[in-house]
C-alpha cells in the first residue's frame, strides 16, 4: 500500500471510528429507553421499524445526493440530521411523548443514516483506486471493521455504565456532541477524490438517470440483485436480534434494572466485530469464492441464533451470542468486497444505498414480527424464529454464486500447482 493509499485508509478509519463511537452510546440500552418511556414491546420494536421504514425511503433519494453531490456532502448532511434526531428522541423521553411523535422522529433517525450508508464504503473505494491500490478490499474493510468493532465496545460499555449512573437520556447526548465533532472531522479531512460528481442545471433530470444506471448495474445485474434480495432476511433479522437481546439477557440475568449488562450485548458484538474484521481478510485467502464465506456465515449464524433461543444459561448465552456475531462479522467485508467489485464507480454510492434499503425493508417487517413473537411466546421464541427466518437467505446466496462472476473470485490466492483441486 502506497503513501496516498494509506491516508485514504487512515481518514477512512477515522470516520468510521468517530461514528460508530457516536452511534454505539445508546446501543445497549434503546430498548430499554423506550421502554422506561412507557412503550410496550411491540410499540418499541414498531418504532424501530419506523426507523428503519425512513432508512428504506431515503436510501436511494441520499444515494443520488452522494452520487450527484459528492460523498463529503452525504457525510456532512448526516451527521447534522442525526445529531437533531437524536436531541430530539432525547425530549420526546423526558416528555413521555405519546407513541406517534417516537414514530416521526425514528423516521428522522432513519434519514439521517441514510446519508453515511454508501456514502463512505464509495468514497473509500475510489480514492483507494484512484491511489493506485490493487490489492483485496477485504483488508482495508476488515481494518474498518476492527475499528468500528473498538469503537463500539468502548461506546455500548461507557453507555450502559453511565447510564446506570445516571439515567437512560445521558447517552443520548453524548451521541450528539460526538457526531458534531465528527461533522468539524469530515469538514477538514474528508475530500472526494478518484470520483467526480454529476452535478447539473437539472438536477431531476441528473437524479433521474443516476437511478437508472444505479438500477441497470444493482437489480438487473443478476449476481448483484440476489445478493440483494437476501438482505432482507439477514439484515432484518440482525437488526431485531441486537435490540431484542438487551431485555433478554437480563431476564436471564435476573435484574431488570442492570443496564451494564444490556450493554455487554453490545459489547460482546462489538469485540467479535474486531476479531472478524481480523479473519475475513485470512478466511477469504483459504477459499477461491466470495460466496462461500458470505453462505457459510448466514446458515451458520442462522442455526446459531436458533439454539439461541433455547438457552436458559446467561452464561451460555453470553457464549452463543459471541459466536453469532462472529460469524456474521467475518462475513461482512467479503460481503462489501464481493459487490464492491460488480459496481461501476459512478453508481457506487446509489447501489450500495439500494443494497442497504433492501435491509432495512426486511427490518420494517421483521421488527414488528418477531415483537410480536416476542410479547406473545417470549424473547426466546422469537430469537428461533428469527433464526428460521434467515435460513430464507441462503437460496438467493446460492443464485448469486451459480452466476460466476468475476468478483466472486477476485484477489483470489492462485493455485501452487497445477495440479491443486479448485477450492469452494
Amino acid at each position: 500500500m502506497n503513501a496516498d493509499a494509506r491516508k485514504t485508509q487512515r481518514i477512512y478509519l477515522t470516520l468510521t471510528l468517530g461514528n460508530t463511537l457516536a452511534a454505539s452510546f445508546i446501543w445497549g440500552i434503546n430498548t430499554l429507553f423506550l421502554l422506561d418511556a412507557g412503550l410496550s414491546n411491540l410499540e418499541a420494536f414498531a418504532a424501530n421499524a419506523f426507523f428503519t421504514a425512513g432508512m428504506v425511503l431515503f436510501e436511494v433519494p441520499t444515494g443520488v445526493v452522494a452520487d450527484g453531490w459528492g460523498r463529503r456532502v452525504s457525510f456532512l448532511l448526516g451527521t447534522a440530521t442525526l445529531a437533531g434526531s437524536t436531541y430530539l428522541y432525547y425530549l420526546l423521553w423526558q416528555l413521555s411523548a405519546p407513541f406517534w411523535s417516537w414514530a416521526v422522529v425514528s423516521v428522522l433517525l432513519g434519514l439521517g443514516f441514510t446519508f453515511f450508508s454508501g456514502a463512505v464504503e464509495a468514497w473509500l473505494v475510489d480514492a483507494l483506486r484512484f491511489a493506485g491500490y490493487e490489492g483485496g478490499l477485504e483488508t482495508v474493510l476488515g481494518r474498518g471493521l476492527m475499528v468500528a468493532g473498538v469503537a463500539m465496545l468502548v461506546g455500548s460499555v461507557a453507555g450502559g455504565v453511565i447510564a446506570q449512573a445516571t439515567d437512560l437520556g445521558v447517552p443520548f447526548l453524548l451521541r450528539v456532541g460526538v457526531l458534531l465533532a465528527m461533522f468539524v472531522v469530515a469538514f477538514w479531512l474528508m475530500h472526494d477524490v478518484g470520483f467526480t460528481p454529476e452535478r447539473s442545471t437539472h438536477p431531476l433530470r441528473a437524479t433521474r438517470a443516476v437511478l437508472n444506471a444505479s438500477i441497470e448495474n444493482g437489480l438487473k445485474n443478476p449476481p448483484v440483485r440476489y445478493v440483494m434480495l437476501a438482505a432482507p432476511f439477514t439484515a432484518g433479522v440482525g437488526i431485531y436480534v441486537f435490540y431484542a437481546l438487551q431485555p433478554f439477557l437480563l431476564g436471564l440475568f435476573g435484574d431488570p434494572h442492570a443496564y451494564s449488562i444490556a450493554g455487554l450485548a453490545a459489547a460482546i458484538v462489538a469485540g467479535t466485530q474486531v476479531l472478524g474484521g481480523w479473519l475475513a481478510p485470512r478466511i477469504r485467502r483459504l477459499v477461491r469464492k466470495r460466496t462461500t464465506v458470505v453462505i457459510l456465515s448466514s446458515s451458520v449464524g442462522a442455526m446459531l441464533l436458533a439454539m439461541l433461543g433455547f438457552t436458559r444459561v446467561f452464561w451460555a448465552a453470553l457464549a452463543l451470542l459471541a459466536l453469532w456475531a462472529l460469524v456474521a462479522a467475518a462475513g461482512t467485508p467479503v460481503r462489501q468486497a464481493y459487490l464492491n467489485d460488480m459496481i461501476d464507480s459512478k453508481q457506487r454510492a446509489t447501489v450500495l444505498s439500494f443494497d442497504s434499503l433492501m435491509g432495512s425493508s426486511g427490518g420494517v417487517a421483521v421488527q414488528p414480527l418477531l415483537g410480536r413473537a416476542a410479547d406473545v411466546y417470549g424473547y426466546a421464541a422469537s430469537l428461533t424464529i428469527g433464526g428460521l427466518i434467515e435460513l430464507i437467505a441462503v437460496p438467493f446466496l446460492l443464485a448469486s454464486r451459480r452466476q460466476n462472476n468475476q468478483a466472486d473470485q477476485a484477489n483470489a490466492p492462485a493455485s501452487t500447482s497445477s495440479e491443486e483441486p479448485p477450492r469452494a
